[in-house]
């Protein structure tokens, strides 16, 4: 009996082992099945779903806007270093506008074209936490400047006697600090479980999860706050205030040309709304398809309502906002031109090329002598590095800066016919006269 009762208890016990070892076998290809479809899960959420050749493509149109901001906006930062001490509050938003596309285009997008000729995101789910935290802090920058901007105007232009006080440098420093702090805070709720940022439909790059709204209450509270308080009221904050400001100064125009008075002080004033009317309106025309496509995705729990090209267009028509705010400068702002053309032939004197003049003097009875000038533009180079310091009225710094550069090359002596009357003579005020003849 007792024989029996060990094989029994060795059978039982075998058993069980075996059964143990299976339930065991089972758990671990369990385990790595789970493993291999999570895997899988992510190559294909940051694989490429383009072409290779859609894939060079935005790669080499996010390089052009890369290119393109960096050098326009990079100018743009240096010549408000330059002229730093002269700047007025809505130019200090600017150069903060400046900032946020010349530093968004420098750590963020070389990821995505270095991305796009790899055909897959690189780095997974970190490098996308940084690339999307990042991108949405400088989106949300952009946006509050350019509210920012457009309260500003309006406050200038429709109630200056009530809040010029108010509109000073310190003032739009703090406004500039403010709109830095509440983007990078709000931003910064997907990282402790508000929202979450995913990759694109199309693989190349990161951003909010729009569809995190199907998924729980704190993902669709911060989804429609997203939208609702830093989407929708800032651009409606932009429309209305430049509405009201280009309302005002086209009233205000329209009663002094009734009455016949030019004031150039109010062209200036108009060309400067429109060039803020201008920025605003672009950034608002460039994030519109994108804004639109990320809020119809919201109510969708896939993908497949549209083509990964549908998201592939907006994303890169948005991210062309960084391109033309210098081009807008240039356009509209005359000191901008100045400084640029300065700052050129600074550079490249050759730019400036040289002038030859020739200066008749009139006060000898007998022949007139004619000086012949050749004036060289290297003094603009000096001009450009003093230019800080102009103190004096246009025509008497212009006479100076002839008569203090110009070089005299040669005298030449000629004669006038005696019955022939000098058609200079009737021209001169001071008995004398400057004539420019050629451009080299």
């Amino acid at each position: 009996m007792e024989e029996i009762m060990c094989m029994h208890v060795i059978y039982i016990y075998g058993v069980c082992s075996f059964s143990i070892f299976r339930v065991a076998t089972g758990d671990v290809g369990a385990e790595m099945s789970v493993n291999s479809t999570l895997d899988n899960r992510t190559n294909t959420l940051f694989t490429s779903k383009l072409s290779a050749a859609a894939d060079i493509c935005v790669g080499l149109a996010i390089l052009a806007v890369v290119l393109l901001s960096v050098l326009g906006n990079g100018i743009v930062l240096v010549i408000c270093y330059r002229r730093r001490k002269k700047m007025v509050g809505s130019e200090l938003l600017c150069v903060n506008l400046a900032v946020v596309d010349f530093l968004c285009c420098i750590c963020f997008y070389p990821l995505s074209i270095v991305s796009s000729f790899h055909h897959a995101w690189l780095g997974e789910y970190v490098t996308c936490i940084y690339y999307g935290l990042g991108c949405y802090i400088f989106g949300l920058c952009g946006m509050f400047t350019i509210a920012a901007i457009s309260i500003i105007r309006y406050l200038k232009t429709c109630y200056s006697l009530v809040y010029a006080a108010w509109l000073e440098n310190t003032n739009i420093r703090l406004v500039c600090c403010v709109i830095w702090l509440v983007a990078t805070v709000w931003s910064s709720f997907p990282l402790f479980g508000w929202g979450e940022y995913v990759p694109e439909p199309y693989g190349l790059s990161c951003t909010i999860a729009w569809r995190g709204y199907h998924t729980s209450a704190k993902d669709a509270f911060y989804v429609i706050c997203s939208f609702a308080c830093f989407t929708l009221i800032p651009v409606l904050v932009i429309v209305m205030s430049h509405c009201q400001i280009l309302y005002k100064i086209s009233r205000f125009s329209y009663s002094l040309s009734a009455r016949g008075i030019h004031n150039s002080l109010r062209r200036a004033e108009k060309r400067l709304s429109m060039m803020f009317f201008c920025i605003s309106l672009g950034f608002v025309i460039a994030w519109a398809p994108y804004t639109i496509v990320s809020f119809l995705f919201i109510f969708h729990k896939e993908n497949q309502y549209m083509a990964p090209e549908g998201f592939v267009f907006p994303a890169l028509f948005a991210k062309s906002s960084h391109v033309y705010n210098p081009f807008i400068y240039f356009y509209f702002n005359k000191t901008f031109q100045k400084e640029l053309q300065s700052f050129l032939v600074y550079f490249w004197p050759k730019l400036g090329g040289n002038r030859v003049g020739a200066q008749v003097t009139l006060s000898h009875p007998g022949p007139d002598p004619i000086y012949i000038q050749l004036q060289e533009r290297g003094y603009i180079c000096r001009a450009f590095a003093l230019s800080r310091y102009h103190t004096q009225s246009k025509s008497a710094k212009s006479n100076n800066t002839k008569h203090a550069h110009a070089k005299l090359v040669n005298t030449c002596w000629g004669s006038t016919p005696k019955n022939t009357a000098n058609p200079l003579k009737k021209k001169s005020v001071n008995n004398s006269l400057v004539a420019s003849v050629t451009s080299i």
